[in-house]
């Protein structure tokens, strides 16, 4: 796409999104009368669904009425209607057909999915459009070139529900949908192709050849920050192959690619020797990696990515890789919905109060997010901390997502939050989104056939050698090595049941689960580790899944070797 084009792109995505822009601007100030709006007329249009018979959405006519009539939720009250609407039933939850299921990792099961309609898919697009927008005026030179949103590799071909519901988006950029979806697509950097491409170094090597060819490249927008650090980790060692395949207009990735998405790559990446040469002198030049990646994308202006809880490790290495460039910290956006976006020259971001309908459970009064009385958008206080609870228009009604965020200031009427973590007990380096009632279910189920009765069992995400990997920290005196090499195949096997899990598995951000064999006081070596990550003696309990590292250093024994089978290194 030349120049011209993509200024006119990017202008065109910027008056399409303005109206949106300006509506939430005035949302602002009426925050409390723009959410019971919302819900009022979500419920309106939901009444003669199977929920909204049941709870008699029809005849509510306020917002505490509506909180005396639903009673709070997680998806556990929703998977018999998503399986049902799997099948092919209408009208169970929403009026709106279901497009798609796209899938998240749950806490008592490994995997869940999310059902979006186009309503759902219109509360998304409000939030991206008003943050768009927000960008654009701060900084119009974004209007000048391409965009990378993240494209994720596909791992699981063309899955389907019973009745044909397609399971997952084909690529982040539906999450915008209508005009914006096609203008994001438009100005694309790397095309959606590269999803289809599932072996990894192939599918990283494509990413970063379309994204080299990109001069112009002026915004990135991807989830995790380490993708993107693993990512232009390659470039390293794969940088003269990539500028002669620019220069050629060949495609000579490692791994596997199908014949027929190679074609369609070849056919895209059409000689430039101007480019690659610029790519050549930019690798040749004395400086680091960021003076490197300054000089082949100039024009870029802004990174946005995670940049809350644990995830803001790794903001320091984005800033170092990309100088030239802003890093954005996104705002919370979940599976189930779009709860807040950044906005330029603020802490926090901004509560997406014309998306969905908000409560909010104070998480730190003493009484826990069960047992508190949810508050609205307008009642919180800077400074608390509390957990989400959405109604949306996917056919979530008063549904707990289980994140926290603290109140940090506000905007007009409406509240900035930080997202602080999990409520539930969720290990989440990467976006894995481990959950430790799901690691103790597995641990449950494997525990038995291998005739394991370990005095201590626990899991936490380590890093060895400069990689992360799940390890299994167990003492069990009475089982050989290979019996626990074997158990540990099996507990890996059962978190990539895990969507999130395999998916960092596939990014290579997490390695394989690892053993490690703890030769005695395993009790007691966890109740000082505890101590020395803080908790009093008094509130530790042993737990399947401990989200802090540092573990190896804490028991005695010893990390044994990667085996698949008997005597067989991985």
């Amino acid at each position: 796409m030349s120049g011209l084009l993509q200024v006119a792109a990017n202008t065109l995505w910027l008056l399409s999104s303005l109206p949106e822009h300006l509506a939430f601007r005035r949302a602002l100030r009426d925050v409390e009368g723009t959410q019971r709006a919302l819900l009022l007329r979500l419920l309106r249009r939901n009444a003669d669904t199977e929920i909204g018979r049941r709870y008699g959405f029809g005849a509510i006519r306020s917002i505490a009425e509506y909180q005396a009539r639903v009673p709070l939720s997680t998806y556990e009250d929703y998977r018999e209607a998503v399986e049902r609407i799997g099948v092919g039933e209408q009208g169970v939850l929403t009026v709106d057909p279901v497009l798609l299921m796209e899938p998240t990792s749950g806490s008592t099961a490994a995997t869940k999915l999310i059902p979006y309609t186009a309503t759902l898919k219109t509360e998304f697009q409000r939030a991206v459009s008003a943050w768009m927008v927000d960008l654009f005026l701060h900084d119009p030179r974004l209007l000048l070139g391409q965009a990378y949103w993240s494209i994720s590799p596909v791992t699981r071909q063309g899955r389907y529900t019973a009745a044909g519901i397609p399971i997952g988006f084909e690529e982040d950029s539906e999450y915008l949908g209508g005009l914006q979806g096609a203008l994001a697509r438009a100005l694309q950097a790397v095309p959606p192709l590269v999803r289809h491409i599932s072996d990894m170094d192939a599918f990283r090597y494509t990413t970063l050849l379309f994204l080299l060819r990109s001069r112009s490249l002026a915004l990135v927008s991807v989830w995790n920050p380490t993708f993107l650090t693993l990512l232009v980790g390659e470039l390293g060692e794969w940088w003269p192959q990539l500028a002669r395949d620019i220069a050629e207009g060949t495609f000579t990735p490692p791994g596997v690619v199908a014949p027929e998405l190679r074609q369609q790559a070849r056919a895209l990446n059409r000689p430039n020797a101007r480019r690659a040469e610029e790519i050549r002198q930019a690798f040749e030049a004395e400086g680091d990696a960021g003076s490197i990646h300054a000089r082949i994308w100039p024009r870029l202006r802004l990174v946005s990515c995670w940049a809350d809880g644990h995830a803001a490790h790794y903001l320091p290495d984005v800033a170092r890789l990309f100088p030239q460039a802003r890093v954005q910290p996104k705002g919370l956006i979940a599976t189930e919905g779009f709860v807040s976006f950044p906005l330029v020259g603020h802490a926090g971001a901004v509560l997406a109060l014309r998306s969905h309908f908000f409560e909010f459970l104070p998480v730190d009064d003493g009484v826990g997010a069960q047992h508190a009385v949810p508050l609205q958008a307008h009642e919180v206080e800077q400074g608390r901390s509390y957990s989400i609870v959405l109604t949306t228009g996917g056919g979530l009604y008063r549904y707990q997502l289980h994140d926290v965020v603290e109140v940090v200031g506000w905007r007009g009427g409406c509240p900035l939050v930080r997202f602080t973590g999990k409520e539930a007990h969720v290990s989440d380096h990467f976006g894995e989104k481990v959950n430790e009632r799901h690691v103790r279910q597995v641990f449950d189920t494997l525990f038995a056939p291998y005739e394991v009765r370990p005095t201590f069992a626990m899991l936490a995400c380590e890093e060895h050698g400069g990689r992360h990997a799940y390890t299994l920290f167990i003492e069990a005196p009475h089982l050989p090595d290979e019996g626990l090499h074997l158990l540990v195949m099996d507990i890996e096997a059962a978190l990539q049941e895990n969507f999130h899990y395999q998916y960092c598995r596939d990014l290579g951000q997490l390695d394989a689960v690892r053993l490690f064999r703890i030769r005695e006081g395993a009790l007691e070596s966890y109740m000082a580790g505890c101590q020395a990550h803080g908790q009093r003696a008094g509130d530790i309990k042993p737990i399947a899944l401990h989200r802090s590292g540092g573990w190896t250093g804490s028991f005695k024994g010893e990390l044994l070797p990667e085996t698949c089978r008997y005597g067989e290194r991985r």
